[in-house]
């Protein structure tokens, strides 16, 4: 099927699905533990503003050792959000 849609973009289904979904799995227990409040490192959910809140500093250590830029914050806590909607 991926042939079909994207012919010579040369890409294998089972190897790109397995990463993508490390990559959710990974991204899905940062959640996670933000949300539970276990192992959060700084970072809580504002429940009234509905989203991630952290100390300045606690988001720019995070940022430095993970080396992300800020998009990923927003694009994390619309994830959040559209979740807490469901």
């Amino acid at each position: 099927m991926l042939e079909k849609v994207l012919p010579h973009a040369m890409l294998k289904a089972k190897p790109n699905l397995e990463s993508r979904i490390r990559t959710l799995k990974r991204d899905w227990a940062i959640v996670y533990n933000i949300l539970s409040g276990k192992d959060n490192s700084g970072f809580s959910w504002d429940e009234h503003r509905q989203l991630v809140i952290a100390e300045d500093v606690v988001w720019n250590s995070y940022i430095s050792v993970r080396i992300i830029s800020s998009l990923y914050y927003f694009v994390l806590t619309k994830l959040i959000s559209n979740m807490d909607s469901s």
